[in-house]
């Protein structure tokens, strides 16, 4: 069983690194004794992530990157193979809300911002789309490599109140599987995409929405969604750790092309 879920040497490169959910497993993984490429739009994040990794024996470095860009992409793509080598695995992590994308009593569906909403969609897919280019091209001239994609319970059913956060992760979804088939018919049968689909954790792109910021107390959205999962509260970042393990792995050689829940039972609880 150790040898199945074994992922020591492998090359790993995260986006969005620096954050929350990101940096959990970047730190996960590298404990496990893969080498992690830890890029982040913020520099300072993704070095404090990568010497958390080295400090407890493991070898990671940090890399600004800007995952709207492509040349960023290709430039943190050289630093990566000259410090780490080959790359085996790329974790699509980047990606997030913001305010002016979002409906409020303040702030109608009728003016939202053309931008802010072209920028939450972008961030989050072409933030996907973009490394899976660069990374992956590398993959398909070696034969072989793992993408995993970072969904969204809104991918399944849409959020009231983030149109452009919920029709992004919608397209994360649709490409994942149609990337999993274009790489196995054009490219190599032992390329792999998969995406996980988090349910609700708490992070600096949604706490503003979940809790108060005042009093820390959970906002009525909140309150709504720890009664729709079933497990009846807000997930830990470790708990993603298990799945993420299990698709970047040999126990998960035959799966490709599939968004997986992590979500408390969310997705399968209509509310009555």
């Amino acid at each position: 069983m150790e040898e199945l879920f074994d992922i020591k040497g492998k090359v790993i490169v995260i986006t969005g690194g620096g954050g929350v959910l990101c940096g959990t497993m970047a730190r996960a993984l590298g404990e496990a004794g893969a080498k992690i490429a830890v890029l982040d739009l913020i520099e300072k994040a993704a070095e404090k992530i990568a010497d958390e990794i080295k400090t407890k024996g493991g070898q990671a470095v940090g890399i600004k990157c800007d995952v709207l860009d492509k040349k960023s992409i290709e430039r943190a793509h050289k630093e990566v193979t000259a410090e780490l080598g080959k790359i085996d695995i790329l974790i699509n992590g980047a990606g997030g809300n913001k305010k002016e994308a979002t409906t409020s009593p303040d702030l109608s569906f009728f003016d939202l911002p053309s931008d802010a909403v072209r920028f939450v969609f972008d961030l989050n897919f072409l933030g996907t789309l973009l490394p899976s280019q660069v990374f992956g091209k590398e993959m398909a001239e070696n034969g072989s490599g793992i993408i995993l994609n970072i969904s969204s319970m809104c991918a399944f059913s849409p959020l009231t109140k983030v149109p452009a956060y919920s029709a992004a992760k919608a397209a994360v979804s649709n490409f994942t599987q149609w990337l999993a088939v274009h790489v196995c018919q054009n490219y190599s049968k032992e390329i792999r995409v998969n995406a996980i689909a988090p349910g609700f954790f708490l992070t600096e792109q949604n706490r503003f929405l979940l809790t108060d910021e005042k009093t820390g107390e959970l906002t009525t959205r909140g309150s709504t969604i720890i009664y729709h999962t079933p497990m009846g509260r807000f997930g830990e970042p470790e708990e993603l750790i298990g799945t993420v393990m299990w698709l970047l792995s040999d126990a998960a050689k035959f799966v490709t092309g599939i968004v997986v829940p992590i979500d408390g039972g969310f997705s399968a609880f209509s509310g009555v």
